[in-house]
């Protein structure tokens, strides 16, 4: 039975485990803790070692700084809680280790021999079983056999528990039924524009009183942020390029190398759907031909999704012959098959036919011409680097910089999230938000290759300038709220006109229709809160008005649509639906299992140890 059981664990335990654990134990030069105060903690019988929390916070900190591309450190961890999450986890852990152990869950010697000894990465070269490779493995990673086998062992006796408890859980269809019902209501609506040619009186220009009211209302809007004035010295290779000799046989050489790109055969955009026998593919071409079913239904039911079936561009030589013969025969974007493929009987989509193309090198020279260019400006700027360095060192300024070397002095006025010129370069933008009064220039490098020095000359304050100075943007606030309001007054003056009787297509110009508009669609050139809006009204006739910036809209409801049942894209939304839901119900079940155990059994950690873990990190 537990080999049965395991059988759901795949093999791939073994390298997850492996993989982790060589992780966790290089890079950091933890000490290694031993002895009985080496126990972070305990959740009834099963233990937490301190090497356990200490390897489990290195591969935490290794991820943080994969996601971030920065050094983690185990303070900023701390900040965010992280050392608490890793713990936790360690605590879950152990929870259903006691839980296994207290059951008697377990796989059995022959059957852990059995998943070591058939694991691909311990074999030799004849497919059989490398005992010293083996060793040599886990002695690489710190382990020995004993302990990556009681680790591997516990680990798939986890899994089987996991199993257990959320195996059997389901979503209720009426639940998925629902949801997709919701998702797949479509509406139908009439707009009415009202801008500003149709209110009565038009809009009234500011007065002094009604300038000086905007003004104290909205002084963040109209102060101006702190302004750096930046001196810098900078050479980039489009700067430098045109000084570049190309030779003409490095081009042709170049030519030559890129001939797969000048010289392209006839291709396909193409998808492939592979069947396992010619009795499913007949029956689904059938399908296709009788319209009961589409290509990407086809594809759902297998259980793939289209980028499963993607092959990308294909030139004749990437396909059996059957399969180059039908896809090639045609230059029409169609469905074809079922024909043989390499995996098997397929049928194939093709998206889009692509010519053969041939570019001779007379028109591929100035591109080739201005790619060598561009490296050989990008050289040549790498090695002035030393002697320009040298120059900063011995107290050259910027403006000795520019006379004495290629690089061209600039001024800016920056503010952040400028992103003119130089400004357009996040090392700039990095580089200026940091800099302080008295810092010395030093080169730095621009993303293209170029190079760069920088000086503060001043800093102005966040400012609000004068009600006088900045007249103009303060009338233009003022005009768009006031707009607004007026626009949306006069569309409701209109809506109530409505309840006396009048058609919404008596109250101006011609109205606009919208039809089969789902909750997440977006229609450009309105409101964004439109559709939101006409989905919370609750019957045909009923009316909402929207304010715009420049006009309003008012909105009548005319139809209410529920979503089709039973067709392609339906089934597999209800199928998506309810997989969501059932992983969610279990991920709960499986927590609350989790959370009912360890108060259970009860929780014991030492604060002592976990300090003397955090102690070891830099």
């Amino acid at each position: 039975m537990a080999r049965t059981a395991t059988k759901k664990a795949s093999n791939i335990f073994v390298w997850i485990i492996l993989g982790l654990l060589m992780i966790a134990l290089t890079g950091f030069g933890i000490t290694s803790f031993s002895g009985s105060a080496s126990l972070v903690g305990s959740v009834g019988d099963a233990r937490i070692t301190a090497n356990d929390y200490a390897q489990a916070l290195q591969r935490e900190m290794r991820t943080q700084t994969a996601q971030t591309g920065r050094p983690a450190t185990l303070g900023q961890m701390t900040a965010q809680g992280i050392d608490r999450a890793v713990l936790d986890g360690l605590v879950a852990r152990a929870a259903l280790a006691h839980e296994t152990n207290a059951m008697g869950i377990s796989i059995g010697d022959e059957e852990l021999a059995r998943q070591v000894q058939e694991n691909s990465g311990f074999m030799d070269d004849n497919g059989n079983f490398d005992r010293a490779g083996y060793e040599f493995a886990l002695r690489d990673a710190g382990l020995t056999p004993a302990d990556f086998e009681q680790n591997m062992r516990e680990d798939v006796a986890r899994s089987i528990l996991q199993v257990a408890i959320v195996g059997g859980v389901d979503a209720p269809d009426l639940f998925a039924d629902v949801l997709t019902a919701y998702q797949t209501e479509t509406r139908d609506f009439s707009l009415l524009r009202v801008s500003e040619a149709d209110l009565p009186t038009g809009l009234a220009a500011p007065t002094q009183s009604d300038l000086e009211a905007e003004y104290a209302a909205n002084e963040d809007l109209f102060t101006r942020p702190e302004t750096r004035m930046i001196t810098y010295a900078w050479v980039r290779p489009v700067m430098i390029m045109d000084d570049m000799e190309i030779d003409e046989e490095a081009l042709r050489s170049l030519y030559a190398g890129r001939s797969a790109e000048y010289n392209q055969p006839e291709r396909r955009l193409l998808e492939r759907l592979v069947y396992p026998s010619r009795e499913e593919a007949d029956a689904a071409r059938a399908a296709l031909d009788a319209g009961d079913s589409d290509y990407d239904a086809l594809v759902a039911a297998r259980g793939l999704s289209l980028d499963d079936v993607d092959m990308g561009e294909v030139a004749r030589d990437d396909l059996s012959d059957a399969a180059a013969e039908a896809v090639f025969s045609t230059e029409d974007t169609e469905i074809i098959g079922p024909v043989d493929s390499v995996f098997g009987p397929a049928i194939f989509r093709v998206n889009a036919v692509l010519d053969a193309n041939h570019i001779p090198f007379e028109e591929a020279e100035e591109d080739l011409s201005a790619e060598l260019a561009a490296e050989a400006a990008r050289r040549t700027i790498s090695d002035i680097r030393n002697d320009v360095d040298d120059l900063l060192a011995g107290g050259a300024t910027l403006e000795e910089l520019a006379d004495d070397t290629m690089l061209d002095l600039g001024q800016i006025a920056w503010v952040p999230g400028a992103d003119d010129g130089i400004a357009g370069y996040d090392a700039f933008r990095e580089a200026a938000a940091l800099l302080r009064d008295g810092d010395f220039p030093e080169l730095l490098d621009l993303s293209d290759g170029g190079v760069f020095a920088l000086r503060l000359d001043e800093i102005t304050p966040p400012t609000l300038p004068p009600l006088e100075e900045i007249r103009d943007a303060v009338a233009e606030s003022w005009l768009a709220a006031h707009r607004r309001d007026q626009l949306a007054a006069h569309a409701q003056d209109l809506v109530s006109r409505m309840v006396t009787g009048t058609a919404l297509e008596d109250l101006g110009p011609p109205i606009t229709q919208e039809v089969q508009i789902r909750r997440q669609d977006f229609i450009p050139d309105l409101p964004p809160p439109l559709v939101a809006q006409m989905f919370q009204l609750d019957a045909a006739g009923d009316t909402a008005v929207i304010p715009g910036a420049d006009f309003a809209v008012i909105a009548r409801l005319d139809a209410i649509h529920s979503g089709q049942r039973g067709t392609p894209a339906t089934d597999a939304l209800v199928a998506l639906i309810k997989e969501q839901a059932t992983q969610s119900i279990a991920q709960d079940v499986f927590e609350s299992f989790g959370q009912a155990l360890e108060a259970d059994v009860g929780i014991s950690l030492n604060p002592s140890v976990i300090n003397a873990v955090h102690a070891q990190f830099p």
